[in-house]
């Protein structure tokens, strides 16, 4: 079974992945695996920008999005029989000849991954470049292959079982129940951060201890030469505790909720 697995941490937005996605099926006709890509409108490999925070404490992720080549693909329970079909190595393909004419498959992808294409009235989407790897052209799809820093890698999940596990990977939205062939390592969850400030000086207050208390969990870290600290990889709708420590100064305890990411601002330590 063929999976893919995406590092968020790694990918820095080049949109490469995007692009040889184009380059691959663009103006090319791979039936019987898929018809030509519109220059326009489709993004069978779509790299979604996600932007966290408040100023000034703002972060960015990308999340490339292709097919999830589902286990238990809706796709293919809910569209007319043929029309949509699971290889045997997890692979979905859309039939370009018995889909056609079947608007209503581009519905039932909950992560909106299948394309209309309305010049030649065919729904569409990744094929993770079966063609290619068929005919023993590459060993992985066009995206995977122009990816500059590794943030996309694919295999057998035999082979990657031991990448998924070790680098705690995860599903898109597992509530689905589709049980996707696409990890994702990283994804983006809640933070809370803040700047610590020395109020006798009016300075960076740095190697002060912070405190993080809450969802059954404790974790302490150490503001930086600015001043800042950060708790990542929170989960959302959550409510905590931070304490604020440093020798001679009076200790600052805080409610933060992560009802969105959560920038406390500036705390101000006062002298005992």
């Amino acid at each position: 079974m063929k999976v893919m697995v995406v590092d968020i941490t790694r990918c820095h937005g080049c949109f490469n992945c995007q692009i040889a996605c184009k380059d691959e099926h663009v103006d090319n006709d791979w039936s019987p695996y898929a018809k030509p890509q519109p220059d326009m409108g489709h993004f069978w490999m779509r790299t979604e920008l996600v932007e966290r925070g408040q100023c000034p404490k703002v972060k960015v992720a990308y999340i490339p999005t292709p097919c999830m080549h589902c286990q238990e693909p809706s796709c293919v329970k809910d569209s007319p029989s043929g029309a949509v079909y699971r290889r045997e190595d997890g692979i979905v393909i859309i039939d370009p000849e018995k889909s056609k004419g079947h608007r209503e498959i581009v519905k039932t992808c909950p992560y909106g991954c299948i394309y209309w294409n309305s010049k030649l009235k065919i729904p569409q989407k990744c094929t993770f470049c079966a063609h290619l790897m068929d005919q023993g052209v590459i060993k992985e799809p066009r995206c995977v292959e122009a990816c500059p820093t590794s943030a996309l890698l694919f295999g057998d999940y035999d082979q990657m079982k031991g990448l998924i596990a070790e680098r705690k990977a995860e599903v898109l939205h597992p509530e689905f129940g589709l049980q996707p062939n696409v990890y994702y390592v990283g994804l983006p969850k809640r933070f809370v951060a803040g700047t610590v400030i020395f109020g006798d000086t009016d300075e960076c207050a740095e190697n002060v201890s912070v405190t993080l208390n809450g969802n059954g969990k404790s974790r302490t870290v150490k503001t930086n030469n600015y001043g800042d600290f950060e708790f990542e990889g929170l989960e959302a709708d959550q409510k905590y505790s931070v304490t604020v420590e440093y020798p001679g100064y009076a200790t600052r305890k805080i409610k933060a909720k992560t009802r969105t990411d959560a920038y406390l601002g500036e705390i101000v330590l006062t002298r005992l």
